[in-house]
């Protein structure tokens, strides 16, 4: 059996001096493929040279963060975004959303940028990766409105309830992405993933956060998808 991680930053400085090592252990414990979803311009370079190092295993993304939407710099990440596009190749849009947990005072500009990030996954014809936090209705009510026979993602580092869930799926193109919070003793979000079916469900790891039981707290690695995926199934 093989995994993919349909989420993980494995170029970031957290794995500069055993990424080599990382990834053979992910490929060893069957995690083969490994999905780099984007945070700004400033981690552009480092994901596609992991890419170009490894391109039968590491994919791209290419999106703003939310955390990154700032007044002062956003003109010039949309410009990056696009050229990003124009030259070169991408799984998807991503990652990009809505977070009022860092940001509570942007809402209004990172509502924007994420619509104008869908618009153009919609052009592309392109999956968007949807970061969310602490503003989910917020978020899903964009994309419910935008919402067509070419688009599809996921909502990445699903930690919502059963109705949540349901919003989701009603989308039709859309999935939850399930990573190591499935693990934690009281996240209650092993109760909700036995009311989804297997084939709404992305795992992923977030690497190098997120970690699941019994490695949480530590930095994480795209081979503890085992991990998740053994949890998912026990569930």
């Amino acid at each position: 059996m093989t995994f993919i991680d349909t989420h993980t930053h494995l170029y970031l400085t957290e794995f500069k001096n055993d990424i080599d090592q990382v990834i053979k252990d992910a490929i060893e414990s069957g995690v083969t493929k490994l999905l780099l979803p984007n945070i700004d311009s400033s981690t552009t370079e480092s994901m596609l040279n992991l890419s170009k190092k490894y391109p039968d295993n590491c994919f791209p993304m290419i999106g703003i963060h939310p955390c990154s939407v700032k007044e002062e710099s956003i003109k010039s990440e949309l410009m990056h975004l696009e050229m990003m596009l124009l030259e070169n190749k991408f799984l998807a849009i991503g990652e990009i959303g809505l977070d009022l947990y860092w940001e509570k005072t942007s809402l209004s500009l990172q509502q924007e940028i994420f619509t104008h990030q869908i618009e153009l996954a919609i052009k592309y014809e392109l999956p968007i990766v949807i970061h969310v936090r602490e503003a989910f209705d917020e978020a899903i009510k964009i994309v419910e409105k935008l919402n067509c026979d070419k688009l599809s993602g996921v909502f990445h580092c699903f930690t919502g309830n059963e109705v949540d869930a349901k919003r989701i799926i009603a989308l039709e193109n859309f999935y939850l992405g399930v990573g190591g919070v499935l693990t934690f003793k009281n996240s209650g979000l092993d109760k909700v993933m036995k009311t989804i079916p297997l084939n709404n469900i992305l795992l992923e790891t977030d690497s190098p956060y997120l970690a699941p039981t019994p490695f949480r707290g530590k930095r994480n690695e795209s081979k503890y998808i085992v991990n998740i995926a053994k949890k998912l199934a026990a569930n």
